[in-house]
């Protein structure tokens, strides 16, 4: 059973169940009935606001905001669980908002990682076994699946529905409402009933510093891809032979020939 617990340099309200097996940093607080369970690890300066549930298999890092009734660490939805001890790990400085559910991983992955500096809206839910990057936005009732990979800095929005297995890519932008079936290519701008790639992410791209030396390169790329007409394998073929090997198309081309799904077009 839980029991109260005071711990020095830490702001634990006199309502909330903090197991004396729990690992709290510096300065941590924690708001009017939480729970954070035996096992669970929560770095310096994160403030844990009210009616927050954190499992003992959740591993927060510092100066992260969970708001109210968020709950962390849960046991993953999925039929094939069987109590194995896995893990939900998030980084620092991530923004978790009100009612977002984030489950622990089974035993094929063994985790659930969001990484740090993220911001995950109200409702929003990351499965067992995703892998979200750095800087990653998931707006409000986004729904990930199970095994969901998304990269640093991609933006997802509101009310979208991610496939299990589903490969976002890096700097990507996901407009809200949108069914994500297929992988999503790094850089892009995705939208429409069904779901399909609008252009470049050039306004996301500048903002987080991207050069003309570097876009120059990506929109040749992107223009093979996607707007001459040529199939993947061919437009892949003509970025090999034709297109400056900028570190950003490396990356392009390999997630392309990486996909399992296949990607959206």
């Amino acid at each position: 059973m839980l029991e109260l617990t005071n711990r020095k340099s830490s702001a634990i309200h006199p309502t909330a169940l903090v197991d004396p097996a729990a690992r709290l940093g510096e300065g941590v607080t924690v708001g009017p009935y939480s729970i954070i369970e035996a096992g669970a690890s929560i770095g310096s300066g994160t403030k844990i606001g009210a009616h927050v549930a954190v499992s003992g298999f959740t591993r927060i890092g510092g100066d992260c905001r969970i708001f109210h009734g968020a709950v962390l660490g849960s046991d993953p939805q999925d039929l094939k669980f069987n109590g194995e001890e896995t893990h939900l790990e998030i980084g620092d400085r991530t923004i978790i908002r009100e009612y977002a559910t984030l489950n622990r991983g089974t035993h094929q992955r063994r985790k659930t990682v969001v990484g740090s500096d993220c911001f995950i809206m109200s409702y929003a839910h990351v499965a067992h076994d995703c892998c979200v990057g750095d800087h990653v936005i998931l707006a409000n009732s986004v729904n990930m699946a199970g095994h969901v990979t998304i990269e640093d800095w991609a933006v997802v929005g509101g009310v979208v529905p991610i496939h299990q297995f589903v490969h976002v890519g890096r700097h990507a932008m996901i407009g809200g409402g949108f069914r994500v079936a297929q992988d999503v290519c790094p850089y892009t701008l995705l939208g429409g009933y069904p779901l399909a790639v609008v252009g470049l992410n050039i306004v996301g791209l500048k903002r987080r510093g991207f050069t003309a030396a570097q876009l120059g390169p990506l929109r040749s790329a992107f223009r093979l891809l996607f707007q001459s007409g040529l199939n993947t394998s061919q437009a892949l073929d003509r970025i090999a032979t034709d297109i400056e090997p900028t570190a950003e198309v490396g990356h392009l081309v390999a997630f392309i020939r990486a996909s399992a799904r296949g990607i959206t077009k």
